[in-house]
């Protein structure tokens, strides 16, 4: 995936973010927030949090779901707690439409205390209609 791709889609997972009331902390391909942290040794792309619950979230693409230790990285990234508190961080994993359905069987392997702390998403790029093409010639009341 190239990099417009990554970040149009991580661009869409913030706004899924901020549909679930979430404050982004920091994310990937920002202009005005930090680059996140590495937790443990995986790459997130957005850190948020939202009162006193954090989350993290992550872009899945083709290549990655073909990835033999996606499976690891999923059950490292869901079984994360805060570190004075012990509170869960939910995990939003964002996947391409049609990549949807093989994200969803990935999960299911995964145990049930990392199965409950994962939110899917579908990344759909919404396109704007165009008034264009429904707007009707009218009559000029003034030349």
């Amino acid at each position: 995936m190239t990099d417009i791709n990554k970040q149009r889609s991580v661009d869409l997972l913030v706004e899924k973010f901020w549909k679930q009331g979430y404050l982004t902390l920091s994310r990937k391909y920002g202009t005005y927030l930090p680059e996140p942290s590495k937790v443990g040794n995986f790459d997130v792309d957005i850190i948020a949090r939202y009162k006193k619950n954090y989350a993290i979230g992550i872009t899945l693409t083709e290549a990655d779901l073909k990835d033999p230790k996606i499976l690891e990285k999923l059950s490292y990234l869901a079984t994360r707690q805060t570190k004075f508190t012990n509170k869960r961080v939910l995990l939003f994993i964002g996947v391409p439409n049609d990549l949807f359905k093989i994200a969803k069987e990935l999960i299911d392997f995964l145990d049930s205390t990392a199965r409950k702390n994962i939110r899917l998403f579908p990344i759909v790029e919404k396109l704007l209609p165009s008034s264009r093409k429904n707007r009707k010639e009218e009559a000029t009341l003034f030349s």
